[in-house]
């Protein structure tokens, strides 16, 4: 029976899932990659060990599947965006890969931001530099390792070094392409964007840029052997994760929000012209003449993993699910009033670098169900600091959810009364994955288009706001926001005391 690959490479964990065309998985493996740290600030992986990694993934679900891999018609890979993964002239990794948790660049985003960089920047590519953009992290390794830049050969994203493992053809998609060095506008490559960032020298490592969609090779020999796949197998070009996400999960469309609750606090929606603010990143769309516009920052479900790991963890390995035994006490919180709020910042915030998480309005009486709403409300509501710049730019009324907690009915009914709009779910819980299989689909003709509405992909449930809830929420989120701007003047005072004496 036909089906496809998908491939979804995150900041953690790679992994590998086949799909019917329906969209129903068949089969899902995992493989957990090292991130390595070597100093503060710089987060890496060595891009052996992942393409290692995902292809032992890949053999896996092909085993688990029960079905041939002639069955797989096309695979399309998706990962995380931004980073940097660089080849250089001999098409050999130069040094480890740089994820987008990376923040070593950020010296080189602040004087850009005092120069006239940054405003340069929104107008030409439609977004201000962040810290694990390629070009900031290009600019550091200029600045900082002047024989390594010498020595690029080409640039990459992390999926682009998959499909390149894959089929031995390198290039990108149009998603990723915009990261950094498109025209807004005309959503090509523009050399003014080297220029502006003192990169012009690099102009032979752009790697071309294909539609998503677009199949651009086939597995080679070599991979074969390695997945289990079938040589020539179709490969498409694939896409940035956070539009891969979207599709997925049946958001990428205009006049929708698609709100991805992972590692990142993702928001995003379709738009058919450009339009740029500081407050959100104006990239490629799938197709020529279409923009997404993605507001995001690192702060997110990873809030709720983290407590836990930290928190949890003796429950963790001591029950069949830590969500099923924490489920009751959240909704015994949520049915009491709590004066306890939670900023979700514990790996970024939209506030800048300095911000820390830190839980506010706790008394004594308070419960770890108390605490673990706190932190998911405030999950939700740092989802709405974006989802409310992006309704200044852009129309739409309904809310598409995916990610882990977009499983839980309670936390759903959370966003629907903090956000102030209906919020549908999917079936589809590799959203990303389905992504991307969704473009090997449509790369070989089994789909006539992109558009997430076919069996298990179909939408399952629309949670509408609670009038009463709703109204409690903007009183909660009032004074979230409140205590955030009062904090901004301390949290890098927080930051300082990392540098002070030990006494």
């Amino acid at each position: 029976m036909p089906s496809l690959l998908g491939i979804d490479s995150g900041l953690t964990v790679t992994k590998a899932v086949i799909f019917d065309i329906d969209g129903t998985p068949i089969a899902v493996a995992r493989r957990k990659v090292t991130q390595f740290m070597p100093k503060a600030r710089h987060v890496e992986r060595d891009m052996f060990e992942l393409w290692s990694a995902t292809a032992d993934a890949i053999k896996e679900a092909i085993a688990l599947s029960g079905r041939p891999a002639s069955d797989i018609q096309a695979v399309g890979a998706t990962a995380h965006g931004d980073g940097i993964y660089l080849l250089d002239s001999k098409q050999q990794p130069l040094g480890r890969g740089i994820l987008s948790l990376d923040s070593r660049a950020g010296t080189v985003v602040e004087a850009w931001n005092e120069s006239d960089v940054s405003e340069r920047s929104i107008e030409l590519t439609g977004q201000v530099p962040h810290v694990s953009a390629p070009s900031a992290l290009l600019a550091w390794i200029k600045k900082t390792e002047p024989e390594r830049y010498g020595r690029i050969g080409q640039l990459m994203s992390c999926k682009d070094w998959l499909r390149f493992c894959l089929t031995g053809a390198p290039g990108t998609d149009r998603t990723e392409a915009s990261t950094s060095f498109t025209d807004v506008r005309t959503q090509e490559y523009t050399g003014d964007a080297l220029r502006l960032f003192a990169l012009s020298d690099l102009d032979h490592a752009l790697p071309a840029a294909a539609r998503s969609d677009e199949v651009i090779g086939g597995v080679t020999k070599d991979a074969a052997a390695l997945t289990g796949l079938v040589e020539g197998t179709p490969v498409v070009a694939g896409l940035h994760d956070v539009t891969a996400s979207a599709l997925g999960a049946g958001g990428y469309a205009e006049g929708v929000v698609a709100v991805i609750a992972g590692t990142y606090s993702i928001n995003e929606t379709l738009s058919s012209e450009p339009r740029v603010d500081r407050r959100w990143f104006c990239r490629n769309g799938i197709t020529p003449g279409t923009w997404n516009n993605m507001s995001i920052s690192p702060a997110s479900s990873a809030n709720y993993e983290w407590f836990l790991d930290r928190l949890c963890a003796a429950e963790q390995v001591s029950v069949p699910s830590i969500h099923a035994l924490l489920g009751p006490e959240i909704d015994a919180a949520l049915a009491r009033p709590s004066t306890a709020l939670f900023h979700p910042y514990l790996f970024g915030s939209p506030y800048g670098s300095s911000a820390s998480a830190g839980f506010f309005g706790l008394g004594g009486w308070h419960d770890r169900g108390d605490l673990l709403r706190a932190v998911l409300e405030g999950i939700a509501f740092n989802h709405r600091i974006h989802v409310d710049a992006l309704k200044d730019g852009f129309s739409f009324s309904q809310v598409r959810l995916a990610g882990g907690v977009s499983r839980n009915p309670s936390v759903v009914q959370i966003f629907a009364d903090v956000l102030g709009m209906p919020v549908t779910t999917s079936q589809t819980d590799e959203a990303a994955a389905w992504g991307a299989a969704l473009c090997a689909g449509r790369g070989v003709g089994i789909f006539a288009d992109l558009q997430n509405d076919r069996g298990a992909a179909a939408a399952t449930q629309v949670y509408n706001p609670d009038p009463a809830r709703r109204a409690q929420y903007e009183k909660r989120f009032d004074v979230f926001r409140e205590i955030a701007e009062a904090m901004m003047p301390l949290w890098p005072k927080i930051a300082d005391l990392a540098s002070s004496p030990e006494h």
